[in-house]
């Protein structure tokens, strides 16, 4: 069986860092996508990320990013305080991705200006030479 999600979209709020009764730190936030064939179109779905890179989304992610997770549809059921029987539909995020570089993000926020590395100026990336290497079999 395959349950793979793949989604492209913003962060609609600051991601949220909680963490359980055995310090497991968990994130949750909303991406919107716009629908595929429907630009016009928007879903709002619920993604959650564990441990490690919950801290890292809500370090370096903020709201009005573009991002790409993947990962698996999971939906849970629980009873309000109402006692409602309520359902969610959610992706668990097994990756998380940067979509927007620093020069198209705007206004940079501080958790951007933490990352490690500035795409946007160049200096990350070095210039191969073209050569003809005949010993390559492509």
């Amino acid at each position: 069986m395959l349950n793979k999600v793949i989604l492209m979209g913003r962060i609609t709020a600051d991601p949220e860092l909680k963490h359980t009764p055995s310090n497991v730190a968990v994130c949750t936030f909303s991406l919107a996508v716009n629908r595929r064939f429907n630009r016009n179109e928007t879903d709002f779905i619920d993604i959650v990320t564990w441990r490690q890179q919950a801290e890292f989304v809500s370090k370096y992610f903020s709201k009005g990013q573009q991002m790409v997770v993947v990962g698996a549809l999971q939906t849970r059921t629980w009873e309000d305080k109402n006692g409602n029987k309520r359902k969610s539909v959610e992706v668990v995020v097994d990756e998380v991705h940067f979509a927007d570089s620093k020069r198209t993000a705007g206004n940079t926020s501080p958790r951007e200006e933490a990352l490690p590395f500035d795409f946007s100026a160049g200096n990350a990336f070095s210039e191969i030479e073209d050569e003809d290497d005949g010993n390559l079999p492509f």
